[in-house]
């Protein structure tokens, strides 16, 4: 996981819709950037369910979402369509942006070891520096606890 007070890395990737955002667009707005294992997977839909019923709120508070996963541009779209995501899924099939971020790391699922993505959250500030950092967070809770820090 990077520090809290690091530049956050610069990355472009695609969304759901095959369109390129880099992080640099997003300058003069706070990001929430998280990183999750799998779209259609149950963790993975209620964080982002969760995100896509507080997004209201986040865009009052001039914030904005973006979630990566290693899944594909269509895997993302059909992520969104089936669950009226209305926030940016990025597309990371290489995993650069994820190691980029140190949430590419050792798990164990029973007793075997894979190499996965740490669902982890960060609040970046309008002048792209890390202000929060949260690993292995829960699922259902992370949307509101990060709309929290944004008061």
């Amino acid at each position: 996981m990077l520090e809290i007070g690091t530049p956050a890395p610069d990355f472009t990737l695609p969304d759901q819709n095959g369109t390129p955002h880099s992080l640099s667009e997003y300058r003069g707005k706070r990001v929430i950037l998280y990183f999750y294992p799998k779209d259609m997977t149950s963790g993975c839909t209620k964080q982002a369910c969760a995100f896509g019923e507080l997004y209201p709120q986040f865009r009052e508070k001039g914030a904005v979402v973006l979630g990566v996963s290693k899944d594909t541009v269509a895997s993302h779209k059909r992520f969104e369509e089936q669950y009226g995501l209305p926030f940016t899924l990025l597309s990371d099939p290489d995993r650069q942006v994820i190691r980029a971020y140190d949430v590419l790391k050792e798990k164990k699922n029973y007793g075997k070891v894979t190499l996965g993505v740490v669902r982890t959250t960060y609040l970046i500030d309008e002048e792209g520096v890390i202000v929060r950092a949260l690993d292995k967070v829960k699922a259902a809770e992370n949307p509101a606890e990060m709309l929290g820090f944004l008061s």
